[in-house]
């Protein structure tokens, strides 16, 4: 094992660690598998869809796994940076741009412009690259496939083969473990393979992700979702429930027991995906104040559009005589504007004075998303809303949240933003879960400063751009709308400064009580004590 360790003393760039000759066959592999995918993009026919997929997603995984296991098992456990910094798709060099406009244009043409990867118009069957997932889509639902079933695949493999190599990574570390199966679990079950056998139950049903819930999940309440559910008898009206009951109980009370990290951490998607395929990446996210202040303006406004766009949607598809349905126009807003403001004054109560100054921002934002309500409901006609088409409106969600942000930026990204790009800057799902977490969560990652050596490993590893440095040194409770909870900076703390805790609200927020060595209070606060 010595033979491969790195024995440089340089201060500054390390010397290159060029990879094992295994790691060249799981290279070449991996290839094949990637080669077998562009051949079939561009429409060559394969006698043997099913072997030639099986081929090519098996050479992906094996030649993943491989490199993986030569990687990490031929190392000591522990903490591993492997001059990440040093290395050109990993530190927004060369390789990392190329890597980055060819995730970004596969999302663009994926979401987009569907037909150059195969997806038959008006009928004609599918060629091309969604064709050869023909085989597998068959056997899971008897259907042809589509575009997201091919995106579903690719996704999931990803998870999986990525999440393997997470795990080899942080094999030192049991809730590293834990929550990488976890999301592995819920994307392999609950995203790909559930929804796929609900269809084969019932194809009338609506498409739906289990563990995926408004906002994120924009679409539960269009009108076409929502009359797939009531048309389905109980088993729709059941999930329709299930939904709304995520929305305003389930999520809350996981978040109170465990932070927000329950659902970014161990079992979203879009947070599984980072965290795995995208772990090369996490030290991207910038630390800088300005970054702080974009994410905190922006993942807000994108919440506050999610609210107003949802309202709007519903609202274009409700009646308006009262003697006919009790959920009129009128009475929708009405209870909207009411919820909001029962929640903000809520807050206020209880929260105010811990807000400070974030409590006239909250206040501006209510005042906000109230006036675009009113405004549209005394503005709106048969068919437009806030002087738009109702139709054009309702997908405008869709495309500039669901598609632009949290896949063309979001993924697309990855080596240029880092991995969390989304879940920091755009995710409204994030911003409720924050929003909770920073009011009423029990989660807190405590710190013991004595302990901390200044090395800046936590600060580098934080996906979401938190100087967790800044807090260790002070030995203050981190206690962040934007952390997920993912446990990467206590992993890689050399000094055990780091811990994750849930316990009681009381003492969590502890920045007043911080004894620093410069503080002219010092002894008046030691002797009150």
């Amino acid at each position: 094992m010595s033979n491969k360790l790195n024995t440089s003393m340089s201060l500054a760039k390390p010397d290159a660690l060029n990879i094992t000759t295994n790691q060249k066959i799981a290279l070449a592999l991996g290839s094949i598998g990637l080669v077998i995918l562009a051949l079939a993009l561009f429409n060559t026919n394969f006698p043997n869809k099913g072997l030639f997929l099986t081929l090519a997603l098996g050479l992906i995984s094996v030649g993943t796994i491989f490199y993986s296991r030569e990687a990490y098992l031929t190392k000591l456990e522990g903490i591993k940076n492997d001059g990440v910094w040093f290395k050109s798709i990993s530190s927004r060099g060369i390789g990392g741009w190329i890597l980055g406009v060819v995730l970004t244009s596969f999302y663009i043409v994926l979401y987009f412009f569907p037909k150059y990867l195969g997806l038959g118009q008006n009928g004609e069957a599918n060629t091309g690259l969604i064709s050869l997932f023909d085989p597998l889509s068959k056997l899971l639902s008897g259907r042809d496939p589509s575009q997201w079933f091919v995106y579903g695949t690719l996704y999931t493999i990803a998870i999986l083969a990525f999440g393997y190599k997470f795990i080899l990574k942080y094999r030192h570390n049991r809730y590293q473990q834990l929550r990488t199966i976890s999301v592995m679990f819920f994307q392999l079950g609950f995203a790909f393979l559930i929804p796929e056998f609900m269809y084969v139950m019932n194809n009338d049903l609506p498409y739906y992700d289990l563990k995926s819930i408004w906002p994120l999940n924009y679409y539960i309440f269009d009108q076409w979702s929502v009359k797939g559910f009531i048309s389905n008898g109980t088993i729709g009206l059941a999930l329709l429930l299930f939904g709304i009951i995520s929305i305003f109980v389930i999520t809350p009370f996981l978040t109170y027991k465990y932070g927000k990290r329950w659902y970014c951490s161990w079992v979203c998607g879009c947070g599984g995906l980072a965290e795995t395929a995208g772990d090369s990446f996490r030290q991207l996210s910038s630390k800088k104040l300005y970054a702080w202040k974009i994410e905190r303006w922006l993942i807000h406004l994108v919440l506050v559009f999610s609210v107003v766009m949802t309202t709007a949607m519903v609202y274009s598809y409700l009646g308006t005589d009262s003697s006919k349905y009790w959920l009129t126009k009128g009475v929708f807003i009405s209870l909207v504007i009411a919820f909001l403001t029962l929640v903000f004054a809520g807050v206020m109560y209880f929260k105010g004075k811990e807000l400070a100054k974030d409590a006239k921002y909250g206040a501006i934002s209510l005042f906000s998303v109230i006036a675009l309500l009113l405004v549209m409901h005394f503005t709106s006609t048969t068919d437009h809303l806030f002087f738009v088409k109702g139709s054009a409106l309702r997908s405008a969600y869709g495309i500039y949240i669901g598609s632009i942000f949290s896949g063309v930026i979001g993924t697309g990204f990855y080596p240029i933003l880092g991995n969390r790009s989304w879940c920091r800057f755009g995710c409204p799902m994030a911003a409720i879960l924050g929003f909770q977490q920073r009011l009423f969560s029990k989660f807190r990652i405590t710190t013991n400063g004595g302990q901390c050596i200044s090395c800046g490993n936590c600060s580098n590893s934080c996906e979401m751009g938190i100087d967790v440095r800044h807090y260790a040194q002070k030995g203050e409770n981190i206690v962040r709308s934007s952390c997920v909870g993912c446990g990467i900076c206590s992993a890689v703390c050399p000094r055990g400064v780091l811990k994750l805790e849930n316990d009681s609200l009381k003492g969590r927020i502890n920045s007043n009580d911080i004894l620093l060595g410069n503080d002219v209070d010092l002894m008046n606060f030691v002797n009150q004590k």
